[in-house]
């Protein structure tokens, strides 16, 4: 029975390629499936746009094709990312002027269509579409504020890009896990358009569950892993191996790393990926396929080896989901610290000060948040803090500040209110960071949007040469 081998990429802007090498290099994978964009990624790519509109793109996947190509090449592998962001096509060429400089040829495939942000500033779109995926909340409300709108694709314009020959694909928002099905449903020939026989479906959501397993990359294989000391057994994570999937015709798949890497690929590890971020594992949403975990079977057979079978799936809805970007204002933080003796009743105190000067200086904030590191900041309410008696025998306490205003002039102010506690506030001050720190805030609106607006505008583009 055919099978074919993927691994997994990046798991985020800005994480680790090495390990991409290594299963290039080691695993016998064909395909590399790279997720460069988690939930907020936009925004931060929304902020470059707006410095240089040549930007908008995953800026890491330049060097990190740098360093890939010529493994792959040399090998066969073809390469899958969603790195263009808000700009894919500015992702292919930066891709492409880079390689010219090494004299390197590939066919390069970008997706786009996924920009929906036309439609929902269209104010003759009815009030009730686009409502607040949680909260109903009307799209009216922040509108005018709107700077990018994004539906998640899913597998299909993947697979005719590989169809089609190419060698590199770069989309922007597409689903996660349907990187690693695109690439699946290409080198299997699994159905996917039109697909409603349950064979069919059953295939479709062992390839997204596959998918869903590899798109966090290390997290796959032991990286982040466990509770209390469960964490320790987990082997060289300096050398950690990402996940590498084997897949059959039949949609059965193994779940592995290469040889001679670190991390760890048990029942346990990909257990813990499985359930990472599912809201209900008995209706697990994709473009493509909606999957049901609820028989799902994981054999740990040893040696970094976990066999998946027992994926079930459901016909897709006929909406997307659609990840839109608004103006919400800036923040502005400061953080400092007090020493011992009383270092907590300092910091109560400094920070007293702060809210008066607030007050008698009428600066407009919607909210004024503050934390301890090293007390509550990883935990917030779910790490109530000793009393205060004995936070003031610690050597010291560190006070984290930050405003949130719809005033950029209140916000570049902040910082103003604190340098002359150094030396008329209380003793033994230190530390002050962020005084001249303001950012601009972008607010995230999920919703939904029916599929057929969307899919009859998604291109695929060929850019440069194969190799």
């Amino acid at each position: 029975m055919k099978s074919i081998r993927i691994g997994a990429g990046l798991g985020f802007y800005g994480d680790n390629w090495e390990p991409v090498a290594a299963s290039i290099e080691r695993g016998g994978v064909q395909f590399i499936a790279s997720d460069h964009l988690a939930e907020l990624t936009l925004a931060i790519l929304q902020k470059d746009r707006q410095r240089d509109a040549t930007l908008g793109y995953a800026r890491d996947v330049v060097p990190m094709l740098m360093k890939l190509w010529p493994l792959m090449r040399e090998r066969g592998v073809r390469f899958v990312c969603n790195a263009g962001g808000l700009n894919p096509q500015g992702a292919a060429q930066a891709v492409l002027a880079a390689f010219a400089q090494k004299g390197w040829k590939a066919r390069i495939a970008v997706v786009s269509g996924d920009d929906v942000l036309p439609r929902l500033l269209d104010e003759a779109t009815p009030a009730g579409d686009f409502g607040h995926l949680f909260t109903g909340e009307p799209l009216a409300q922040v509108r005018n504020r709107l700077v990018f709108g994004n539906a998640y694709l899913g597998a299909r314009p993947i697979v005719r890009a590989l169809d089609e020959g190419a060698e590199i694909v770069i989309t922007g928002r597409v689903a996660d896990a349907a990187l690693f099905l695109g690439p699946l449903v290409h080198g299997l020939g699994w159905k996917l358009d039109g697909a409603t026989q349950s064979e069919d479906l059953d295939r479709l959501a062992q390839g997204l569950t596959v998918g869903h397993l590899l798109e966090c990359s290390g997290q796959g294989s032991g990286g982040n892993f466990g509770s209390q000391s469960e964490w320790q057994a987990i082997p060289d994570l300096a050398h950690i191996g990402y996940p590498i999937a084997e897949v059959w015709e039949d949609g059965s798949a193994l779940i592995t790393k290469a040889p001679g890497t670190g991390g760890r690929v048990n029942f346990d590890t990909v257990r813990q990926q499985l359930l990472y971020e599912v809201h209900n594992p008995h209706a697990y949403f994709s473009p493509d396929v909606v999957l049901d975990m609820g028989r799902i079977e994981l054999k740990d057979e040893g040696g970094d080896r976990v066999r998946l079978t027992g994926a079930k799936g459901g016909a897709p809805t006929d909406t997307l989901k659609v990840v839109a970007g608004f103006r919400d204002g800036y923040k502005a933080e400061v953080t400092w610290g007090f020493s011992w003796p009383d270092a907590w009743d300092k910091a109560q105190a400094a920070q007293a000060t702060i809210r008066t000067l607030l007050k008698e200086k009428r600066i407009p904030y919607d909210e004024l948040y503050v934390e301890y590191p090293g007390l509550n900041s990883a935990h917030g309410a779910l790490a109530p803090l000793p009393a205060a008696d004995a936070l003031n025998q610690s050597n010291e306490i560190w006070t984290r500040m930050v405003l949130r205003t719809q005033d950029k002039g209140a916000a570049d102010g902040f910082g103003r209110l604190f340098p002359w506690i150094g030396l008329s506030g209380p003793a033994y001050t230190c530390g002050f960071t962020g005084l001249h720190n303001t950012s601009e805030l972008l607010g995230i609106w999920p919703t939904l949007i029916p599929r057929a607006a969307v899919e009859a505008s998604v291109q695929v583009q060929f850019f440069g040469e194969a190799a």
